[in-house]
């Protein structure tokens, strides 16, 4: 008998220490889940979101209430502790159930799954209470050495989520009293550390991140599995082969989940597109449109200004709905600017002009608008730099988005540089995301978190207007204001996206645009080459190719081609008589290897203007096509000319050129101006076929054999003068 009662004594000693875990309930656990947020945001908002989209009823503590704790990013939170106290101490303890309790922080977490899926995982674990786990002992360091088992994998305790039964918690959170400002982790971490309550508690961490993940020092852990069309994309652990259920982005991490949100808890996946997209979406009442104000920044030089203002002009948007606000930083670029602001700034609601005169900087003048829009009854502020170029629906498709902070996709032509980065390095520079070249591609389409945009951007001005954003700025000492203003919206905790659901136009390039050139947009067929075809291109150069067999033919085996615009043909003749150093016309010619010229003209060489290389991707490019069209069983790619020059003809210089072959597979010649309104006379005459091309048409190419074939001779101008411009293309 006594060795029964000893028994006996020994049962009852070991329930009393396990009470609540082997009680019997008679139904499932109840589960309370908590968080505090005393200011709504974008985090705030993610989070709420991803927790409707599991089914997850969610109770925000502090909201609306006074932050008390400190930086909630960087310090403090024991107000996190002391709101969460004052709850489950209010809480009851069902009699026929377990209260289970359910803790994430809120503005850089997300769930993954369903409470169901949480709660079963938890139970299985057989513990009371469970805190995530993180390789790093924060926020002191020297407690590392007194964890049970600092070798293990993510061995530390981390307060951003934990889940556990009432009584427990609240013996947690009565261990000793913490004040607002003192540290979330580092209270936890005091009773984990306790051997005597973790050991009653029966306290874990979650090592494997079998529930939670955390993402700060494990990004080599953690794989996105977004390609399958069966299934959303997830998270899994590679490590520990685990799928998480809750996400923490904690520390330096934020910005990795802000990459992960794109397409994780439903928001985008390879069958369905973009499910955030369209839960944002808004449709505008086109009664009520919001006032915005259109700030125009010119920075630097741009290439192709003209179309630049054309394009603000081409707004898809009712212009007494806008305020128009221009900052023009470049001398170079006043007059343009005058001229514009002059004949247009009438029909905006509001316009105002800050000039390259003004001696105010970049981010001051940027930060004038922002105010400026603040201070007014503008609902929006819509940023456009002399780079971006968008197309007329632009302004008005990024409205209907429903983002706060959102940029159209642009990028430069043939170029993987665009106006937004998918990542920043440690110190706030660019890194290219996994997803960059695909979002650039449009490979995936959507509306993208990303930690910098610029160029062109619209802004909900309201989100300006509350005490978090006062700090926001353009102005940082040693930085570029846009990277200034990105990392002090990052820090306001305001997200910044950028789509690329559609066509929205591109960027120009003006790191080669040299303004102390004549005509320097002409320059720019390389770095700009939408632009330059725009204004240079002949409008029906294209049509050549949709009419194959009917091509023009004045002269056997000698081809009529558009080419070239007015424009191009007269700011070409400005740039060569800007230059001014034409040949003599004689057969000695220093410019030449030889020395020689055995057929002269007055001329100048592409080399002598710094067109050369640009005028042999025109030849690439433009006239390659048309030889292939026409001369065909011929390839030679790239063309290959060392010839390349405008030939001026007049009267008293030389006014006509003597019988001779070319020295080329096949020669162009370009007509850059109008005969019987610029000169008289002039033409081309093919002597072996008696045939001769006089009335040529300025941008229009003709195009013919160089050598045996095609003994030619240039006709006597008698009035006037006549330019052309000549390639011998594969000599």
């Amino acid at each position: 008998m006594t060795g029964l009662l000893q028994l006996f004594c020994l049962f009852l000693l070991f329930t009393s220490k396990t009470a609540g875990t082997t009680k019997s309930k008679s139904q499932q656990p109840d589960v309370k889940v908590l968080t505090v947020a005393t200011e709504k945001n974008h985090g705030l908002e993610r989070f709420l979101r991803s927790a409707r989209v599991y089914n997850i009823n969610v109770e925000v503590l502090g909201e609306g209430k006074k932050w008390e704790g400190g930086d909630m990013k960087h310090e403090g939170g024991g107000h996190k502790v002391n709101l969460l106290k004052d709850k489950l101490s209010s809480m009851k303890i069902p009699e026929d159930r377990d209260q289970i309790i359910l803790f994430t922080d809120s503005y850089d977490v997300m769930f993954l799954g369903s409470l169901d899926e949480i709660v079963q995982k938890f139970l299985a674990m057989s513990v009371r209470v469970l805190f995530s786990a993180e390789p790093f002992c924060w926020p002191d360091s020297s407690l590392a050495s007194q964890y049970p088992d600092s070798q293990q994998l993510n061995p530390f305790l981390n307060s951003g989520g934990f889940i556990g039964y009432l009584p427990e918690l609240l013996k947690i959170l009565n261990y000793e009293t913490v004040g607002n400002k003192d540290d979330d982790q580092l209270f936890y971490t005091k009773v984990y550390l306790d051997e005597d309550y973790r050991e009653s508690l029966r306290i874990s961490l979650d090592h494997k991140s079998a529930i939670f993940q955390n993402l700060h020092g494990a990004l080599s852990d953690v794989q996105l599995v977004a390609n399958s069309t069966d299934e959303w994309p997830y998270l899994v652990n590679v490590v520990t082969k685990q799928r998480p259920l809750i996400v923490h982005g904690n520390g330096p991490a934020k910005l990795t989940l802000n990459n992960l949100s794109n397409y994780l808890a439903k928001s985008w996946s390879v069958s369905e597109g973009c499910v955030l997209c369209d839960e944002k979406r808004i449709v505008l009442d086109e009664d009520k449109l919001p006032k915005v104000m259109l700030s125009v920044f010119i920075e630097v030089a741009t290439p192709f200004i003209e179309e630049f203002f054309q394009s603000i002009l081409a707004i898809d948007y009712p212009k007494q709905k806008i305020h128009l606000f221009i900052r023009n930083g470049v001398e170079y670029h006043e007059s343009e600017v005058e001229n514009f602001y002059q004949a247009h700034s009438s029909e905006y609601f509001t316009a105002k002009r800050i000039k390259s005169t003004d001696l105010v900087g970049e981010a001051e003048a940027r930060n004038i608008a922002k105010d400026r829009c603040i201070g007014s009854d503008c609902d929006y502020l819509f940023c456009l730099d002399s780079h971006a170029r968008v197309e007329p629906d632009t302004l008005h498709y990024l409205l209907s988005t429903g983002y706060d902070v959102v940029a159209p996709l642009l990028v430069r032509s043939g170029q993987a540089w665009s106006n937004f980065w998918g990542a920043i390095n440690s110190v706030g520079f660019y890194s290219r995301s996994a997803d960059y070249m695909d979002i650039v591609n449009r490979s995936i389409e959507g509306i993208w978190n990303v930690p910098f945009i610029n160029n062109c951007y619209l802004m909900n001005i309201s989100l300006f207007r509350k005490p978090s954003a006062k700090h926001v700025s353009y102005l940082k000492e040693d930085t570029d204001p846009d990277m200034a203003f990105c990392a002090s919206l990052r820090s306001a905790g305001i997200m910044m996206y950028v789509s690329n659901e559609k066509e929205f136009g591109h960027l120009v390039n003006s790191e080669t645009f040299d303004v102390s050139r004549t005509n320097p947009d002409i320059y720019q067929v390389i770095d700009n080459k939408l632009d330059w075809e725009q204004r240079y291109l002949h409008p029906k150069y294209h049509e050549i190719f949709a009419n194959k067999e009917k091509q023009l033919m004045p002269c056997p085996d000698v081809y009529w081609f558009p080419l070239m615009s007015m424009r191009f043909c007269k700011e070409w003749i400005e740039v060569m008589e800007a230059f001014g150093q034409w040949s003599d016309g004689s057969n000695n010619d220093k410019r030449l290897e030889s020395g020689y010229e055995a057929v002269p003209t007055r001329d100048i060489h592409m080399n002598q203007v710094g067109l050369d290389i640009q005028w042999l991707r025109i030849l690439k490019d433009y006239v390659r096509p048309l030889q292939e069209l026409v001369f065909t069983g011929y390839y030679h790619n790239p063309p290959v000319s060392v010839m390349n020059f405008v030939v001026r003809y007049r009267p008293d210089e030389q006014p006509s050129l003597r019988p001779h072959h070319d020295s080329s597979t096949y020669t162009i010649n370009l007509a850059l101006n109008t005969p019987h309104l610029d000169y008289e006379g002039g033409g081309c005459r093919f002597i072996r076929y008696n045939c001769s091309v006089k009335d040529t048409k300025p941008g229009w190419l003709l195009m013919h054999p160089g050598r045996l074939t095609h003994f030619h001779e240039g006709l006597l101008v008698t009035k006037g003068t006549r330019y052309i411009m000549i390639s011998f293309v594969d000599p």
